[in-house]
């Protein structure tokens, strides 16, 4: 069913009012870059540590009742997963994520503390894709994509319609950090006058790829390491590209060291904890990357990381 349907820019509207019915506005943060004050939209303070909140309570709400009563079933590295738990746990839903062995300790235990059965997988090695449709024909339940579903991306552009009523305006662009693309093709339907800068890990950057290419580019055999765990689906899907094509400007890809400078940044100057996934965005920004004027909205999209790995970014070790 999903597949057949479409996001809309109605549904993120429909969206952003049910999210706002449930959840307080994550605050518009003034910055200064290069003496220029854009805007941080700071995701990371959701209840749930990232903007995936939104998507997961978007699509559980919009299930039927039998859909309700069989579960749901999420693949996720850790903020979807936490996102769809929170979500399920409100609405009396089953929950089982499939997420990797690797993930962040911070993420597996918080999904679990919200009620989520997890199953993990090898990253690399499994295809979770693969995991989590036989967890479905053996149990049943419904899928819910983190980034390719359209009741998902639909809730995560409420966040677009946000940033617009808090500006009370839409931004000339936004930047925002980029897996699959389910965020960056939402604020795509939600802001139809802001150009929007994709932001991928070097060497990950599966979207930005496929844009130039037309068709979907799959991550290679060895892919290089990267910090960003939030930011690592394998491809992006068809439905995202639908969106994307010819709304989003040719996408960006940061470094590691780029990533944890933004980390620092954020800290020092925003008093914000940030996720290295979440991060990709502003260091952007910071590098030059992409363009910054007065109107100019950057997406901190999650805050999520364990205090030792983070620690020792802000120390730089």
């Amino acid at each position: 069913m999903s597949d057949m349907r479409k996001p809309t820019r109605d549904g993120v509207l429909e969206a952003a009012a049910s999210i706002g019915a449930i959840l307080p506005p994550t605050p518009l943060l003034p910055v200064e870059i290069d003496g220029v004050t854009a805007h941080v939209k700071a995701e990371s303070l959701q209840p749930v540590g990232a903007f995936k909140i939104r998507g997961g309570w978007w699509r559980l709400s919009n299930l039927s009742e039998e859909e309700k009563a069989r579960g749901v079933v999420a693949v996720s590295s850790g903020n979807h997963a936490q996102g769809v738990a929170w979500a399920a746990r409100r609405l009396g839903i089953k929950a089982a994520i499939v997420m990797p062995r690797n993930a962040p300790k911070v993420k597996l235990e918080a999904t679990q503390a919200l009620g989520a059965e997890i199953v993990l997988y090898d990253r690399p090695g499994e295809d979770r894709d693969a995991v989590a449709a036989k967890l479905i024909a053996e149990r049943g339940g419904t899928l819910v994509h983190a980034f390719g579903d359209p009741w998902v991306i639909e809730g995560q552009g409420s966040a677009g319609v946000e940033i617009t009523q808090q500006m009370g305006r839409q931004p000339s662009r936004l930047v925002v950090c980029c897996g699959g693309g389910g965020l960056a093709a939402g604020l795509a339907l939600a802001c139809p006058e802001s150009a929007i800068h994709l932001v991928e890990p070097e060497g990950w950057d599966m979207v930005g790829q496929a844009m130039a290419a037309g068709e979907i580019v799959r991550v290679g055999d060895a892919p290089p390491a990267t910090i960003c765990d939030a930011l690592q689906p394998d491809a992006t899907k068809q439905i995202n590209l639908d969106v994307l094509h010819g709304r989003a400007e040719p996408g960006v890809s940061v470094t590691d060291e780029e990533v944890r400078a933004a980390q620092r940044f954020a800290f020092a100057k925003l008093n914000l904890v940030v996720e290295p996934g979440g991060a990709a965005a502003l260091a952007a920004a910071l590098a030059g990357k992409v363009p910054v004027d007065e109107d100019t909205v950057i997406m901190v999209t999650g805050g999520n990381t364990d205090a030792q790995s983070f620690a020792r970014t802000i120390a730089q070790v």
